[in-house]
């Protein structure tokens, strides 16, 4: 039987606020299933989340560099082609320019850190070290970036984080 709703001390009948519908392809999608609602650190998480996915690719394609390198650029694609209208919807409907919980650009540019990368964890590491710190410190044009209009503002200064990661992570290699 359904809860009567009692009026206020003076006699107003209070409602719940409407519960505001959303796009559960949307949510799920700018979010990564959820793991944008992990604490502390969503970005984190989900930057760790794109190293163990690409882990598990690399072992599935038995560490053939070229069959890595394509299926990863694929899941880039595809996330990117997913991720910014998802990160658009998910920002209009949570009314947050830049809602912190939106991962599916973390999850991007940390795959866009790990191209070329030799599939071992001490490069992964690294990957995911660099990542993180050019997305927490966005030097330019990072930054700017972040102005682009909705879903591409969220994303693209971590694809630019990423790009940034992918630079030093090769001049690491090239030296080491």
């Amino acid at each position: 039987m359904p809860a009567m709703i009692q009026p206020d001390d003076q006699g107003n009948v209070c409602q719940p606020p409407p519960v505001r519908p959303y796009t559960v392809w949307a949510w799920t999608v700018a979010t990564v299933f959820g793991i944008g609602r992990l604490k502390p650190g969503p970005g984190t998480w989900a930057s760790i989340a794109a190293v163990l996915l690409w882990a598990a690719a690399a072992r599935a394609v038995h560490l053939v560099p070229h069959v890595l390198l394509a299926t990863l650029l694929a899941g880039i694609a595809l996330a990117l082609i997913l991720g910014v209208p998802a990160s658009t919807i998910t920002a209009r409907e949570s009314q947050i320019h830049d809602p912190g919980f939106v991962v599916i650009d973390e999850v991007i540019g940390q795959w866009i850190a790990l191209l070329f990368s030799p599939s071992d964890w001490a490069h992964a590491l690294i990957a995911l070290v660099l990542f993180r710190l050019f997305d927490i410190l966005k030097p330019p044009p990072v930054r700017q970036l972040e102005r682009l209009p909705a879903g591409w503002g969220i994303v693209f200064d971590d694809v630019a984080a990423g790009l940034y990661a992918l630079g030093i992570a090769s001049l690491v290699r090239l030296v080491f």
